[in-house]
């Protein structure tokens, strides 16, 4: 039994070489926009609030500099293994290309994982913005139905949410909203207060995503250009409309002190914060995968990706400054954190085309994170490495649609009761060991194939591939206990399965091991 045999490069290569529909018309520009509608999205529009609140205060700044950074080295690595082994699969499969299949497995698995916990923590975001944008029009969903089991929601008055700065209704209870209400002389028990027991228009979205994933649909050019100027104006709409109602009082102290509990405030908190954060810049490897499209990846592609890393970091810099200081940082722990600070600030109708805006980025975020968890399944099955089953696709509608289903049914559960932050980190750790694995497979695709031709090399390499694999563990281990047992059980669960079925199915298991299709693991 050979836990590392690998898929030859070669044959990886050649097998892309048949497919000559790709035609090399994307620019450094196209692919900088590429990036830029990919990365923006559920970070700057869920997790800024609850990561300012519970970890960094006003430094949430610095956790996103810091999750840029980490993720600069990890996209120049991801580019090459784009340009090396231009497939689908993404880290799947340059990880069967160069450090195995147990290796392949587990990445696989990992992007699951990232996948569906990705689109919960959207459908959890999404919930929050469509709540305040119909209470805008006098439209309430059921409290008990709108937001995560166990969420405690409070009943604001319109004398006291005058005093808040707030909109009047049910918005989710904090110990700093309970504190500043005590503030203003009213005792939080003489208020209303019930707790949220599912999740209803979490639920709602993944349903409607996954029919459409089962039915069928193409996203045209044209659609995601437009999807890519609405969350960009959305973004820029909220710099400037709320910069006028900052207090900069809000923003001191600017790294609040520890509370004597690691990744609670001080560094560990810009930290911990970072690597929840990270999840914000998910999204870059669109760019990655897109070299075979690029004119001129040796130039373009290390520009694109560096290029929408920093505008994307900057946008994220201003847009979480503006929010700590309209708002003061412990209110913001919430799923809509853009909307309250819209809200606060006295938008009016700007801050209901934010929330709008919002809810459309969202969206097709969601759509776009459950199509590429068919495709890790689709992969994998293609390997054999699960069961043929799960890449049938439909007689009619040419979906793989049992798989479509059955995560479906999966997120939207999980998207019922867990919150923002619960999900968010999930998604976060995934993606970072993802990360890790890709930038130590990219030095290893350097020893093992030295002479392989390759359209673009990650620059200092040697430097960069280590770096990303070290920010992208520090960034991990700042992350919280529960986060890492779920993910460890998570692979539990994997590696039952590929031991009990994949070890001996996989594709490269019935090959004669006479074969010079795949070379030895010590090759």
């Amino acid at each position: 039994m050979n836990l590392f045999r690998r898929k030859s490069v070669t044959d990886l290569q050649a097998e892309a070489l048949t497919d000559n529909s790709l035609r090399r018309a994307l620019g450094a520009m196209n692919l900088t926009a590429l990036g830029i509608g990919a990365i923006i999205g559920t970070g700057i529009f869920v997790l800024t609030g609850t990561v300012a609140a519970q970890n960094s205060g006003p430094a949430v700044v610095l956790s996103f500099v810091l999750a840029g950074v980490a993720s600069i080295f990890a996209a120049l690595c991801y580019s090459e293994f784009a340009s090396v082994v231009p497939m689908s699969g993404s880290a799947y499969t340059y990880g069967y290309a160069t450090l195995g299949e147990l290796i392949a497995w587990i990445i696989g698995w990992d992007l699951i994982l990232e996948y569906a916990v990705g689109a919960i923590t959207v459908a959890i975001g999404w919930s929050g913005y469509v709540v305040s944008f119909l209470h805008d029009f006098g439209i309430d969903i059921p409290v008990t139905l709108s937001a995560a089991r166990g969420t405690e929601l409070i009943q604001i008055s319109p004398l006291l949410a005058e005093s808040l700065k707030a909109k009047a209704g049910w918005i989710a209870s904090s110990p700093s909203l309970l504190e500043q209400i005590k503030t203003l002389g009213t005792d939080p028990m003489t208020l209303a207060q019930v707790t949220a027991i599912f999740n209803l228009p979490a639920v709602f979205i993944i349903f409607v995503v996954t029919t459409l994933l089962v039915v069928g649909i193409k996203e045209s050019a044209n659609f995601n250009n437009l999807i890519v100027i609405v969350k960009v104006a959305v973004v820029l709409l909220f710099i400037v409309g709320a910069a006028h109602a900052i207090s900069t009082a809000n923003w001191h102290p600017f790294i609040p002190p520890n509370t004597g509990v690691s990744g609670h405030f001080g560094w560990s908190g810009i930290m911990t914060g970072a690597g929840i954060v990270f999840f914000a810049y998910i999204g870059f490897d669109a760019v990655s995968t897109a070299a075979q499209e690029a004119k001129n990846p040796q130039r373009d592609m290390p520009i694109a990706i560096i290029g929408s890393l920093l505008i994307c970091t900057v946008l994220y810099i201003l847009v979480s400054a503006i929010a700590t200081g309209v708002v003061p940082y412990g209110l913001l722990d919430v799923p809509d954190p853009i909307a309250v600070v819209a809200d606060h600030a006295g938008l009016g109708w700007m801050g209901r085309l934010i929330k709008l805006g919002a809810i459309a980025g969202l969206s097709s975020v969601i759509l776009v994170l459950l199509l590429g968890q068919s495709r890790v399944f689709y992969s994998m099955a293609r390997d054999g490495l699960l069961p043929p089953f799960v890449s049938r696709v439909h007689p009619r509608f040419r979906t793989p649609w049992i798989t479509s289903i059955v995560t479906g049914i999966g997120v939207a559960i999980f998207s019922a009761l867990f919150n923002v932050r619960e999900a968010g980190s999930l998604c976060s750790i995934g993606t970072l060991l993802a990360f890790v694995i890709v930038s130590i497979g990219i030095l290893v695709l350097r020893v093992r194939e030295p002479n392989l031709p390759r359209k673009f090399k990650t620059p200092w390499v040697w430097f960069v591939a280590p770096a990303g694999a070290l920010s992208a563990l520090a960034l991990m281990a700042a992350l919280p206990w529960p986060t890492w047992r779920r993910l460890l059980v998570w692979f539990a669960i994997g590696i039952v399965i590929y031991f009990c079925y994949g070890v001996r199915r996989s594709n490269l298991a019935q090959l004669p091991r006479t074969t010079g299709t795949t070379p030895p693991a010590s090759a």
